[in-house]
């Protein structure tokens, strides 16, 4: 059982984890201010120049069937104005998060073009010490 719990602890503490909790919250506030966007400033300009019309009260109703012995029933009807409202906000939030990604890739190409630093030579062995003093002594030696 410890077992268990430890391998959830490393999971929910692991960056990935929180940064896809993360994520999913400000899609979900991100979506509603398209949403609103899309309902309270797009479609009403949309819905004055072709007539007046709100998007939202757009629907087809289908037809009520009267059945003996029952209250009459409310005519079902297909919204279809609420799905184009739904379908603008599918795309304005699709195109938004396809920017995004678009940016970090760009910028995590430009990190990976970066030429790497060239490595520091290596530090000069024990032998090559010690031949270095020696040459340095024979060339004193000879003035």
């Amino acid at each position: 059982m410890s077992n268990f719990i430890n391998e959830f602890k490393q999971f929910a503490v692991k960056g990935n984890a929180v940064d896809m909790a993360v994520g999913v919250i400000i899609g979900g506030a991100f979506g509603k201010i398209v949403s609103s966007i899309v309902d309270d400033i797009i479609m009403p300009p949309i819905g004055w120049i072709i007539g007046g019309v709100n998007f939202s009260d757009l629907k087809f109703t289908l037809p009520s069937v009267d059945v003996v012995g029952l209250e009459k029933l409310q005519p079902a009807t297909i919204n279809y104005g609420n799905f184009i409202q739904t379908t603008l906000d599918f795309i304005i939030i699709a195109f938004c998060v396809f920017m995004m990604v678009k940016g970090i890739n760009s910028l995590s190409k430009k990190k990976e073009e970066e030429p790497a630093a060239p490595p520091a030579p290596p530090a000069p062995s024990a032998e090559e010490k010690l031949l270095a003093e020696i040459r340095d002594l024979l060339k004193e030696e000879r003035k």
